[in-house]
């Protein structure tokens, strides 16, 4: 019987494996000096190892009955629980501009939005790992032509270099979820901006993915205004999972011009 009861609405699966959990709480040893940030701790399985390493952890929670009970068993935690929901957090008020890592077994409902937050604070987070639905870090390490090549993949792998650790069986949770899941780390590579303007080359990968059947030429118009010839380039005549990172900065390039102030010099970056 566990002592929190698991929650659908916060898609809550708790990890039963101790050897899964130490196995995750591994993958952040990369960066030994560095705090760490753990988001939906639970009834702590994967704390636990953490706290076993001697950092400086904080655990982010939204269900009182798991911070409750975190309280009452993880004393040495005491100040480090968080009330909060990771993806409305100011990272600022808890590290200011210090760098940490980020882990966590992540709710699957929100996992995509969990990894958008972090490229958010790329700059900031040299380091994420945890465990997440299997066919979201598949699609996170997708290559182009691949057919779960998509969004994810193209904006995650600008900033980071992104392991497949390992797979995890369904039985290992309580409940046990319908789907197989697996452990993923990001490290931050070396890229410190991109070679074209940063808010448009987003908002260029989301609207090509967003209409991923249709060539480019089709499936970009609607960024350009009204009656704005689309130009003559063979890479429009492509679907968006052909595109590299690079072809997609060319993309942006390209389009710039076109767009009229919209995103502008100075919300590149």
């Amino acid at each position: 019987m566990l002592p929190v009861r698991p929650k659908k609405n916060l898609g809550q699966h708790f990890l039963k494996d101790p050897e899964i959990a130490q196995r995750i709480a591994d993958t952040l040893d990369g960066f030994p000096r560095l705090p760490i940030l753990e988001v939906g701790p639970g009834t702590g399985m994967l704390t636990q190892f953490l706290l076993q390493k001697n950092r400086n952890l904080t655990v982010v929670e939204v269900d009182r009955e798991s911070i409750a009970y975190l309280h009452e068993n993880y004393p040495q935690l005491k100040a480090h629980i968080l009330q909060e929901n990771f993806l409305k957090m100011n990272l600022a008020e808890t590290y200011g501009q210090e760098p940490f890592c980020v882990i966590g077994n992540y709710p699957y409902n929100i996992s995509s939005q969990i990894f958008f937050k972090v490229l958010d604070n790329k700059n900031q987070i040299p380091c994420c790992s945890g465990m997440i639905q299997k066919e979201v870090a598949e699609r996170m390490i997708a290559s182009p032509g691949n057919k779960t090549y998509g969004i994810l993949s193209v904006l995650m792998q600008a900033w980071y270099d992104i392991e497949y650790v390992f797979t995890v069986n369904e039985q290992a949770f309580i409940p046990p979820p319908k789907v197989k899941s697996a452990v993923v780390r990001l490290t931050r590579n070396k890229r410190q901006r991109l070679n074209c303007n940063e808010k448009l080359f987003k908002s260029v990968v989301k609207t090509s993915f967003n209409q991923r059947r249709k060539m480019l030429r089709n499936s970009i118009k609607s960024l350009l205004p009204e009656e704005t010839p689309m130009p003559d380039d063979p890479m429009l005549n492509k679907r968006p999972e052909q595109l590299s990172i690079a072809q997609f900065e060319s993309l942006t390039n390209l389009l710039e011009p076109l767009v009229k102030g919209v995103f502008s010099e100075e919300q590149k970056n």
